[in-house]
């Protein structure tokens, strides 16, 4: 028999952006129900976020070892098992997960429905045995793993993020088809973890980062062993012998093939929208995600849309992020709008890899050119040398009155560090703000307000300044 439920809000994915919405809805007494038909907590508890910096965390250790004998340490060979790589991964899932539990959800007052939502027309959606007639709305179904039709990729047991962290035994050789942060972050945590990584991307490895700064990473993951192959557009895949794998690619300058024991396939992202019954619903949608406005609402004014599956950028920063600006709009009826320039994102290799706000491309686009780059090298700071940490850079753009545009940087600790110019960034300062700031000592903090007072450094060059200054040191 089909229950009927008529909630102010109806929340379709728990992820962290569907998460979000039903514990702020719930906080304020608002009748909310939350659908999800497979684990709570969605991609990033479960095969993303969390477990690949797990991973990520247990190459660095490994790391360490080896390089322990510059700092007068000698610990012997780096000895890895990979089951209890895996053990350590699951447990922190583990110890994640009762935050985003069906239990403590319920005990919130949210109505959690375990099963597969779809919409059957613009104002009702069926979940199993129950029919839900909401006042609004939101969309939070997330995405997943975009494999491409490559000829013979469905004739091997490829890997994905959904299926990579399962492995209780190490890649001999990993193939990693898509250079960008996802397939890089993995490609290197492997290398330390053990493996032969080959990377093959299409385009540009890293390439919707700063070209400079990805540079620096780039080669920093090349020093430690991974053959990273760009320009190379996958043309097949077909096994080899019992246990292998052979990966055809084409570049500009011929043919050519990697030989490996696994695939990892890591090209991108799409969003969860089939089987929601969209078009029943008014709602308007293409394989990017459901479209929606910078208010976050789609073509049907009941429906909202957030985190991935809303066709934008693709971080759980982000779904927490639309879930405010739709928490705002429907709980206190204020006007809220996305705001992309103020999202920031990190690469977590090593170097780690940040930004935030304008590029130097889209700032000199934006503003004509009239625009100042800054930049202050890791290898000018104390602690960074303390710590042999003295790869990298931080990149600041700034406008013709000083306001930050933008920053990047490439360095250890630059996913800490993009916190604070991310604040910046959004609440518009400019570098007189930053220029008044004190930074302890001696921290890699420090590079960012070393670069932001080089913007005032070509005035020590003005005759005048100059004699004012030999003047105030003699006789000052």
């Amino acid at each position: 028999m089909t229950s009927q439920l008529t909630p102010d809000i109806c929340v379709i994915g728990a992820g962290s952006g569907g998460l979000s919405v039903a514990a702020a809805a719930a906080a304020f007494g608002v009748d909310v129900v939350l659908i999800e038909k497979a684990k709570m907590g969605g991609d990033c508890l479960n095969y993303g976020c969390v477990p690949s910096k797990a991973m990520i965390a247990a190459g660095k250790h490994a790391h360490a070892i080896a390089e322990a004998p510059a700092f007068g340490i000698t610990a012997g060979e780096v000895k890895v098992n990979f089951r209890k790589v895996h053990d350590h991964v699951q447990s922190v899932i583990g110890a994640i997960a009762p935050n985003d539990s069906v239990e403590r959800y319920r005990a919130m007052g949210v109505n959690v429905i375990q099963a597969e939502a779809r919409f059957i027309d613009k104002n009702t959606v069926v979940a199993g045995d129950t029919e839900i007639r909401a006042r609004r709305y939101v969309v939070a179904t997330g995405s997943s793993a975009f494999v491409p039709p490559i000829p013979g990729l469905d004739d091997i047991d490829y890997l994905t993020n959904e299926t990579l962290f399962e492995r209780t035994r190490a890649p001999k050789h990993l193939i990693v088809i898509g250079g960008g942060p996802i397939g890089m972050e993995m490609a290197q945590a492997h290398r330390r973890l053990g493996a032969e990584v080959t990377v093959v991307e299409g385009a540009r490895a890293l390439g919707k980062d700063d070209p400079e700064l990805a540079a620096i990473v780039l080669d920093n993951i090349r020093a430690e062993g991974v053959t990273i192959l760009e320009g190379a557009k996958v043309t097949s895949v077909e096994k080899r012998g019992k246990t292998g794998v052979r990966v055809n690619y084409e570049r500009d300058n011929g043919a050519g093939s990697v030989d490996g024991t696994d695939v990892l396939v890591a090209v991108g992202r799409l969003a969860n929208v089939d089987g929601l019954g969209l078009d029943k619903a008014g709602v308007e949608h293409d394989r990017r995600g459901i479209k929606v406005g910078a208010n976050l609402r789609s073509s049907n004014s009941r429906v909202y849309a957030i985190g991935d599956v809303a066709g934008g950028l693709q971080f759980t920063h982000v779904a927490g992020y639309h879930a405010g600006l739709v928490v705002q709009q429907i709980l206190f009826r204020l006007p809220a709008k996305e705001n992309r320039d103020i999202i920031p994102w990190v690469t977590f290799t090593d170097p780690e890899l940040a930004h935030v706000g304008l590029t130097e491309d889209e700032a000199s686009k934006r503003h004509g050119g009239r625009i100042s780059v800054l930049r202050w090298p890791y290898a000018e700071n104390d602690r960074a040398q303390a710590e042999r940490r003295t790869t990298g850079l931080i990149k600041m753009v700034v406008d013709r009155k000083g306001r930050i545009l933008g920053v990047s940087i490439a360095g250890a600790g630059a996913g800490e560090m993009i916190n604070m110019w991310a604040l910046a960034v959004t609440n518009g300062l400019r570098l007189k703000d930053v220029r008044g700031y004190v930074p302890p000592y001696p921290t890699m903090a420090e590079i960012g307000k070393r670069a932001a007072i080089s913007y005032y450094s070509p005035l020590t060059r003005k005759p005048f300044v100059r004699g004012l200054v030999r003047f105030l040191r003699r006789f000052g």
